[in-house]
Parts: C-alpha cells; sequence; structure tokens
C-alpha cells in the first residue's frame, strides 16, 4: 500500500512559488500577444484586399491545424536555422504559443465582428462616418461585450498551454514540480499538488466567466 507525504514537499515550496510565477507571467504575455495577433487575423480576413486575407487565412489555418507541441520543437529548433536567428527557450515558446492562441483569437473576433448586423455600419455611414469609425465607435463596442466569454475561456486554454513549455526547460510550474519530484522520489505527491494549484486557479476563473456568460445573455 503506498503511503501518501505531502509533507516532503514543503521544503520544496519556493521551487514551487518561482514556478507558479514564471507560469502565471507567461500566461499575461501570451494572452496580450495573443490578442494582438487575433487582431490582425481577423481584420485580415475582412479586409478588401486579397492579398491581406489570403495572408491572414493562411496564418490562421497553419497554427490552428498543426499540434502545439510540434510547433514549440519546430520554433525552438528549426526556425533558428531558417533564419538564422538564435532564440532562447522561453522566448520560443512565447512566439509559439502567442501566434498559436492569435489564431483562435482571431476567429473569435472575426465572429463577433460579422455577428454585428450590417445596418449598425451603413447608420454609420449615413452619419457620415468612415468605415474605421464605424468600427470603432459602432460595431467593435457591441462586438467586444460577444466575444468577452470566448474570448476568457480562449484564455484559460492558453494558461493551460503553458504546461508545455517545460519540454523546452522554461523554468514553469511544471518543469519546477519534475525537478522536485526527481530530487524527492515523491512523483505522485509532486504532480498531484501541480493538478491542484492548476485547479485552484482554473476553477475559479471558470465559474466567472460563466457568471459573466450569463450576465452578457441576461442583458441581450
Amino acid at each position: 500500500m503506498y503511503q501518501w507525504d505531502f509533507g516532503i514537499l514543503w521544503s520544496y515550496r519556493w521551487l514551487f512559488l518561482n514556478g507558479l510565477g514564471v507560469t502565471v507571467g507567461f500566461t499575461v504575455v501570451i494572452v496580450v500577444c495573443g490578442l494582438l495577433f487575433g487582431l490582425f487575423g481577423a481584420f485580415g480576413t475582412l479586409s478588401r484586399f486579397k492579398a491581406l486575407r489570403l495572408l491572414a487565412l493562411t496564418f490562421i489555418e497553419a497554427f490552428r491545424c498543426t499540434p502545439i507541441l510540434v510547433q514549440l520543437i519546430w520554433f525552438y529548433y528549426a526556425l533558428p536555422i531558417l533564419a538564422g536567428v538564435e532564440m532562447t527557450p522561453i522566448t520560443a515558446s512565447a512566439l509559439a504559443l502567442s501566434l498559436y492562441g492569435g489564431s483562435f483569437y482571431s476567429e473569435i473576433i472575426r465572429g463577433g465582428i460579422i455577428s454585428i448586423d450590417r445596418g449598425q455600419s451603413e447608420a454609420g455611414a449615413a452619419l457620415g462616418m468612415t468605415p474605421g469609425q464605424s468600427m470603432r465607435r459602432i460595431v467593435l463596442p457591441q462586438a467586444i461585450k460577444r466575444m468577452i466569454p470566448a474570448l476568457m475561456n480562449q484564455s484559460i486554454i492558453q494558461f493551460k498551454n503553458t504546461s508545455l513549455v517545460s519540454v523546452l526547460a522554461v523554468p514553469d510550474l511544471v518543469y519546477q514540480s519534475q525537478v522536485a519530484a526527481h530530487d524527492s522520489y515523491r512523483p505522485l505527491e509532486t504532480y498531484t499538488a501541480v493538478a491542484v494549484a492548476y485547479a485552484a486557479i482554473l476553477i475559479p476563473l471558470t465559474i466567472l466567466v460563466r457568471r459573466g456568460e450569463k450576465r452578457l445573455a441576461v442583458s441581450e
């Protein structure tokens, strides 16, 4: 019968806290950068210019249709050879996860924009607004309200995706837990604690997203 002993993990508390700090900070970076890439992709697919639409669609489908783990490895090992630019594990991981998340954010943003009735844009034009002004003042404020739940859900997925950066030796929570597990010979306790840490962060966020969805549904 296996004898559980979580007390041994106390001596590794700073290792876990440092890893958790890296994970949370990394998530903020890839969510912000992912949203920027997502805006490019969304407006690119809605552009009147065929070349820009093709570029945006290529970006979206390339990253949505390939596994994120493969992308991480490719960005770290293959891209420096092709581009001649050496990247650290953190830079390669941030770029890969930002582009991967951006491809999904693009579709969320695009879907939110096209969900707004065209009459709204036509009303803006009737008031003398340019297409850009109509987008900023009329369409986007309404579209963002509809996008928020989906954007939050995708951001939660991005948080979970950060666990994969450990394969490139980025010192996130999972990587630090591997160090602790190898040192303590207590992998069951270590990875159980990591699972609890992820759940402790994600469950409250998921509840907030669900409440936000209900409030938005009522307000509409």
